[in-house]
C-alpha cells in the first residue's frame, strides 16, 4: 500500500528544537539519503525562495547553502514534512560531481554501525 502525499502549506513547528528542524536529504533519482542538515525559519525561507537547500550552520552561526562552495547544489525537486510538522524531507537533483559529502562521497552515511542481531537473546 502506497502513502499518499498530501499537498500543504504546513507551518513548520521550529519550536520544539530551539527554533531548528531536521533536513533529511534524498536524491530523487536514485532514493538514497545523501545527509542530514538543520534549518532554522530564515533558510527554510531562503530555501523556498532559490530552490536549492540552504541550512543554517549550528558552528558558524549563519546560513550556507550546499555546494555555494564545491558547485554540489541541491535543487529541490520536491519537498514533504513530517506528520508533526518538525522535519523536513528534499528529495533533490544534485548539481556538480554528485559529492555532496565534504569527506568526497556521495552521501554522508557511508560509516556502518554493527548491528544486534537478536536483542535478548545470549
Amino acid at each position: 500500500m502506497s502513502e499518499k502525499m498530501t499537498a500543504i502549506d504546513p507551518a513548520i513547528d521550529f519550536d520544539k528544537m530551539d527554533g531548528l528542524v531536521p533536513g533529511i536529504v534524498q536524491d530523487a533519482r536514485t532514493g538514497e539519503v545523501l545527509m542530514l542538515g538543520f534549518l532554522n525559519a530564515a533558510s527554510y525561507a531562503k530555501t523556498q525562495e532559490t530552490g536549492f537547500v540552504t541550512f543554517w550552520s549550528r558552528t558558524r552561526q549563519k546560513l550556507w547553502m550546499k555546494g555555494e562552495t564545491s558547485g554540489n547544489r541541491l535543487r529541490v525537486l520536491s519537498a514533504a514534512t513530517d506528520c508533526d510538522n518538525d522535519t523536513l524531507l528534499f528529495r533533490v537533483q544534485v548539481e556538480g560531481d554528485g559529492l555532496v559529502c565534504h569527506e568526497g562521497t556521495v552521501s554522508c552515511f557511508t560509516r556502518a554501525i554493527p548491528a544486534r542481531a537478536e536483542v535478548g537473546r545470549g
